[in-house]
């Protein structure tokens, strides 16, 4: 039996790009054809995958419904500038390193006193060292319990492009091998690697050396379709005419000069908002009762105005 078809039958939704459109639809997140095929490859050849786009297309939220997709952990390191690798990688467990030192306190001061001489002393000191600077004392952070999975795990790295230049240096052996060196334990590889994604709103442009290690995968805002298909999956019982009309004035609106435009789930809370208050179809005085759901800026909403008037010009 080919190992795709012992796949098949042990439900692996990774056995086709199909499968994952289907499975991830079942986890609610809507899935182009692009997007399905990079996750297969990403899979298949154990590479990350950075994922660009406007703010609000579903970055993060694929790499979630990936997690749930596949039953492993979702690891998220959410990025920011500053970061380094005690809060992205490891950190020492230092208040308890100084409980165990006053706890054993007599146990080194009878060691020291029966040392014969002053190296004596400090190679039983070294051989102390080693000790409190092992595994047991070791705070992993999200890049470092991800490799330690025992079955694996999605991890998020999330607006990696917030963080500085010199970070993308720590993520370059993990991302390449799924490794990491601690100087004071030594080479920690990942039991399963797990799953990468990057996402990147574009605040700065990351390096060539990332990019090489990642398979790219830009996710626009969506056409018209697949909006609609995003809306009805996220607002059960929404009407498709009411679901059509909206779908249409928030492509107007993505159109526009506007400091933010709205967003995917913007469109979906904005269908929430409407469905709550029993609407069946989208009319102008509305439309601006209820606009500051889509839009999060007064000068955006001021210039929306005309988009309204012009969309709405044949209404009675």
């Amino acid at each position: 039996m080919a190992a795709s078809d012992k796949a098949a039958e042990a439900g692996d939704p990774r056995t086709s790009i199909d499968d994952i459109v289907t499975s991830l639809a079942k986890d609610g997140y809507i899935a182009s054809r692009r997007i399905a095929t990079c996750m297969h490859v990403a899979q298949t050849l154990r590479r990350p995958i950075l994922v660009e786009g406007p703010p609000g297309v579903g970055k993060t939220e694929l790499a979630v419904a990936t997690a749930r997709m596949l039953g492993k952990p979702l690891i998220r390191m959410q990025c920011y500038e500053g970061i380094d690798e005690s809060k992205a990688l490891y950190d020492w467990k230092y208040s308890k390193q100084l409980l165990y030192t006053q706890l054993f306190k007599d146990n080194f001061s009878s060691a020291f006193a029966s040392s014969t001489s002053m190296r004596d002393a400090m190679d039983r000191l070294a051989g102390m060292e080693d000790l409190f600077f092992s595994e047991t004392f070791l705070e992993p952070r999200p890049l470092l319990r991800a490799l330690q999975q025992d079955s694996g795990s999605v991890l998020l790295i999330d607006e990696v492009d917030k963080a500085d230049e010199g970070f993308e240096s720590l993520l370059l052996e993990i991302l390449s091998d799924f490794q990491v060196s601690i100087p004071e334990i030594g080479l920690i590889r990942a039991k399963v690697p797990p799953l990468v994604f990057l996402t990147s709103n574009g605040a700065r442009e990351l390096s060539d050396a990332l990019r090489r290690r990642c398979l790219f995968l830009h996710i626009p805002f969506p056409d018209v379709e697949l909006e609609q298909r995003i809306v009805a999956s996220r607002v059960p019982g929404i009407e498709a005419d009411l679901n059509r009309q909206i779908v249409a004035f928030v492509e107007t609106l993505r159109k526009e000069n506007l400091r933010k435009s709205p967003s995917i789930s913007e469109s979906v809370d904005w269908a929430k908002t409407l469905v709550l208050l029993n609407v069946g179809s989208l009319e102008a005085p509305l439309v601006r009762e209820t606009i500051n759901v889509l839009l999060k800026f007064e000068q955006d909403i001021d210039r929306a105005e005309a988009s309204i008037r012009q969309h709405f010009a044949g209404d009675s």
